[in-house]
């Protein structure tokens, strides 16, 4: 049996996991183009967006690292 590592549902950055900050991503981006929002708080919510895309991107590039260093061991042992 491998033990899976629950890397993906870690935290990016400033906590909760990397699905839920997508969710909230795409919620963001759904009141702002329904119109629901007032100009201030569009940019409120576009700049809180946009942190959470650095977060995502942030996580990412981690996983990404972990996985060529893993490649990188297969490929040593080999």
């Amino acid at each position: 049996m491998v033990k899976r590592n629950n890397a993906v549902n870690s935290s990016p950055t400033n906590g909760g996991s990397y699905e839920a900050k997508i969710a909230e991503i795409e919620t963001i981006i759904s009141r702002i183009e329904g119109g629901e929002l007032e100009l201030a708080d569009v940019f409120a919510e576009f700049a809180t967006a946009v942190e959470y895309l650095k977060e995502c991107d942030s996580f990412l590039q981690q996983r990404q690292e972990q996985v060529d260093l893993l490649i990188e061991t297969l490929q040593d042992d080999n």
